[in-house]
């Protein structure tokens, strides 16, 4: 038996069987879940790709979060597919080149309201798409990066994530009513896709080495996906607005 035996899942994110997201996706199959994943453009060839490596090869529709009024049409979607949702992941994320990489004073607004939009705000827009369709509650679980320090490089992303952070705890307010709780996974640096994207991701690297109490290994997620399966599963049914680290313990240690 499954820790997700008959759930429902919409699952955000996977590009590459690197993603953070991928490594969820294929754990929460195995561990009895039916799933669909999202993309958007010219990343959903990618994600087709990438779906044929999964145990069983989920349907993948299009997701623009940037499009105010896509999650309507999503939710239209999923709903012609199955007749409620029990969880979603949200592994979304994008800044312009400027917002990272220690020109943070450069950046400017139109730049920053990008990264904010896409990276944190589509918490709420994906809870548009599938939170009507939690009737009998659900769990939202976002992929988050500790938000309560500033990071060499990481600049107006780090200014998203903070923002990612506030939106969950106000979503879990307003949803918990439904039943729906809505947490973050605070992961350690892992080197998928979008972390090579980012300059100078070998200051993680090197800042997590010899400090996280656990020890910590950038190309090993399953401890990620191991927390967000338990997240969506009914294991945690009295938690919400929560942000939960997954970092070796180094949240917790000093210089």
């Amino acid at each position: 038996m499954g820790l997700l035996d008959g759930k429902r899942l919409v699952i955000t994110g996977v590009l590459t069987d690197s993603s953070l997201a991928y490594g969820v996706a294929e754990l929460a199959q195995k561990e009895g879940a039916e799933i669909i994943l999202t993309s958007v453009g010219q990343a959903m060839r990618h994600t087709r790709r990438t779906a044929r490596k999964l145990p069983t090869e989920p349907d993948v529709i299009e997701f623009d979060v940037s499009d105010p009024d896509h999650a309507a049409r999503v939710c239209a979607e999923i709903g012609d597919r199955w007749d409620s949702v029990d969880g979603a992941l949200h592994a979304i994320g994008f800044a312009p080149p400027v917002c990272l990489g220690g020109t943070f004073l450069d950046a400017q607004w139109a730049d920053v309201e990008v990264a904010v939009n896409i990276s944190a705000f589509s918490l709420k827009t994906l809870c548009d798409a599938v939170a009507p369709l939690m009737s009998n509650g659900g769990s939202i679980v976002g992929l988050d990066f500790d938000a309560s320090v500033s990071w060499p490089a990481y600049d107006w992303m780090g200014v998203a994530k903070a923002a990612l952070e506030s939106t969950s705890r106000y979503l879990s307010r307003y949803l918990g009513p439904k039943g729906v709780r809505v947490n973050l996974i605070s992961a350690g640096p892992i080197k998928t896709v979008a972390a090579r994207s980012i300059p100078g991701f070998h200051l993680f690297e090197d800042a997590w080495n010899g400090r996280a109490p656990l020890g910590w290994d950038v190309k090993d997620s399953t401890s990620v996906a191991k927390a967000t399966v338990v997240l969506l599963s009914d294991w945690f049914p009295m938690t919400t607005g929560e942000v939960i680290h997954v970092d070796g313990g180094f949240h917790a240690t000093g210089a």
